[in-house]
């Protein structure tokens, strides 16, 4: 049952082209929304149970063998970010339901969001680098629309920033692929794997591995590239926000994660200490970016520049222990800082603003929304024991085994620094009192009526994988140590696409 593969990336495809139909030749946009991304999930679902029971999965599109001819390929690791896609995509929709406003849907809002889904499935199961660049486009587009759908000019702004270094770093991917197929004649991960390995002189690929990591660096939000992502995650709507912050930057750890499995080891390699220098650049200057913040979603923003930060910790230093960490990390923070977002767009709703100086009174009014918000913000912080304890501790771990003390002081001084700005957010929309002292929280919840569901729904979703993360972590750590076993014997991946061993 290969043809599996097919499916995360035919029906996001099929729903955007339903979605752009005229009215009276489709069915209810909302409606479809919904239906397709719980396709998608349950598709992503029975390919992720056929990875874990039967192996790498690999379809050659068209007949044509690899090298030769598209190529997409499932392991575990592809595999588990396609669910986690598919939850966020699923998720998200509902939210959008109570969010998102008539005209943004009308104009597109729905179509471009299966599009987005499309080009991160894509990425994900992308057997060779020339077609991994085309879904990295599919993203970038239809991020860019989601981004400035509406129009306003915080929106414009930001969408300029976002995109312009985007097209830079695909300019820099662009021309490292050039550079790839020019060394050795073959762009398919698994052959482009065979043939590095067997080359006797490494050092012209130095140049054409630092473009790679440019790209992917820029497209990840870390130091020094990371400037693009405050300035505009907090300009669309909150759903567009929880959906970038889930996917975006998490689509480019992925591909550094798969290039230097395959192509371009990173243990003692020079730019191990490079990659290493930069997560704790990316952890300081991101927490502390937060904690200069006063707006949620600005926060927010910064904080996923610095949980960037410990996910190239685990590829810095290159071990089983580190990689199984850094992709647990990656796993819980897609959740957690999804769900964050998500809270606040409730915040904002209650309170009337993203402004913490102007919030206040939430807990008293609403114990159940103040008890979600610690559960994320505790998790991010890494307080035992909910799941970001376990990411955290087990990268910790892995660097005092390889001596790297200095990126573990880092890491747990960023972590207190993280406790301190989600309690500056807590005190002042959840304990302290409104700043208003005749406002009626209660009386604005009610008004919402049918939306407040849809907005509650996700974030208790989100709640329950983040607790069930640390409840059943044991579960989760040695799926990932699966995931970095994987990583670590790159034959495995050779050999199932190209049915022979590594030379």
């Amino acid at each position: 049952m290969t043809d599996w593969i097919l499916f995360p990336i035919v029906l996001p495809l099929l729903m955007a082209t339903l979605s752009l139909l005229p009215r009276r030749w489709r069915f209810d946009r909302e409606l479809m929304a919904i239906l397709g991304t719980l396709a998608h999930l349950i598709f992503c679902l029975l390919l992720f149970y056929q990875v874990k029971s039967e192996g790498i999965q690999v379809l050659q599109s068209g007949g044509w063998a690899a090298p030769f001819g598209i190529t997409l390929v499932a392991d575990l690791f592809a595999a588990a970010m396609l669910v986690i896609t598919g939850v966020v995509g699923f998720a998200i929709v509902i939210y959008s339901l109570g969010t998102v406003d008539e005209l943004r849907q009308t104009f597109g809002y729905f179509p471009m969001l299966h599009v987005l889904i499309l080009g991160c499935s894509g990425s994900f199961l992308a057997g060779d680098i020339f077609n991994l660049y085309v879904w990295f486009e599919v993203v970038l587009i239809s991020s860019f629309v989601l981004l400035t759908l509406g129009g306003e000019r915080d929106q414009i702004i930001g969408g300029v920033k976002y995109v312009t270094l985007n097209l830079v770093a695909s300019a820099f991917f662009l021309t490292a692929i050039g550079l790839l197929y020019y060394q050795v004649g073959s762009l398919n991960f698994a052959d482009v794997a065979q043939k590095v390995g067997s080359l006797k002189d490494k050092s012209p690929l130095l140049m054409t591995e630092l473009l790679f990591l440019l790209a992917f660096l820029v497209k990840a939000g870390a130091f020094p590239f990371f400037f693009w992502l405050p300035a505009s995650y907090h300009t669309p709507p909150v759903a567009v926000a929880a959906l970038f912050a889930a996917l975006l930057t998490k689509v480019g750890i992925y591909v550094l994660f798969r290039f230097s499995s395959l192509l371009f080891t990173v243990q003692g390699n020079p730019f191990s200490t490079l990659i290493l220098w930069l997560a704790g650049l990316t952890m300081v200057l991101g927490v502390l970016g937060a904690w200069s913040q006063t707006d949620i979603r600005r926060i927010l923003s910064f904080h996923i520049i610095s949980q960037i930060g410990y996910i190239l910790m685990g590829l810095g230093l290159f071990t089983s222990l580190s990689l199984s960490g850094g992709i647990y990390f990656m796993l819980h923070n897609i959740f957690a800082k999804t769900n964050l977002f998500l809270i606040a767009g409730m915040i904002a709703l209650l309170g009337g603003s993203y402004q913490v100086t102007k919030l206040g009174g939430l807990f008293r009014s609403f114990g159940l929304l103040g008890a979600l918000f610690l559960i994320s913000a505790m998790s991010l912080a890494g307080i035992p024991p909910l799941s970001g304890f376990f990411g955290k501790f087990t990268l910790i771990k892995a660097g005092l085994a390889q001596g790297a003390y200095a990126i573990v002081i880092t890491s747990i001084l960023v972590s207190v620094v993280t406790l301190l700005s989600m309690l500056k957010i807590w005190h002042h929309a959840f304990w302290k009192d409104h700043p208003e002292p005749n406002i009626n929280l209660e009386k604005k919840w009610s008004e919402h009526g049918k939306s407040r569901i849809y907005m509650l729904l996700p974030v208790l979703l989100f709640s329950g994988v983040t607790l069930s993360m640390g409840i059943f972590a044991e579960y989760f750590l040695n799926l990932t140590h699966q995931i970095a076993t994987q990583l670590l014997e790159p034959n495995i991946y050779i050999k199932a696409v190209l049915g022979r061993n590594t030379l």
